[in-house]
């Protein structure tokens, strides 16, 4: 897989840490928001060839990785009570609880809502007076 493999390149990886070392003029704070992030930083070395140029924080994680399975089952029963649209961000759709994902829930009948922003969610709670 020719895309894949251009991400994959360890002398791409290295120019570009040498690039971020070179252009530096002080040591950077950057929180990493999805423990995917984490975890590829770590497990391929780069948080240790970044010392002294950028320090790396770990932050909440992404609701795709932290998002608890219980959780995602409530979601679930709200999306299919006949009076509830629940909206969310197109990655937690397929984030599976205990007895399904809310795709599940949407495929089964339930009232799942992408959105982009939570303000889409707020517009759509605006025209839909009827709903929770």
């Amino acid at each position: 897989m020719k895309y894949l493999d251009e991400y994959r390149d360890p002398t791409a990886a290295q120019m570009l840490l040498d690039e971020i070392r070179r252009v530096s003029t002080r040591c950077w704070t950057l929180m990493e928001v999805c423990g995917g992030q984490t975890h590829g930083l770590l497990r391929h070395g780069i948080a240790a060839e970044l010392q002294g140029t950028v320090e790396l924080i770990h932050g909440p994680g992404c609701p795709v990785c932290v998002t608890d399975q219980a959780d995602i089952d409530f979601a679930c029963q709200l999306a299919e009570q006949p009076d509830v649209i629940v909206t969310s961000f197109g990655d937690m759709l397929r984030v599976p609880g205990s007895q399904g994902s809310l795709l599940d829930a949407r495929t089964r009948g339930g009232q799942v809502r992408i959105v982009y922003s939570p303000l889409d969610a707020v517009e759509l709670a605006r025209k839909q007076p009827g709903k929770q």
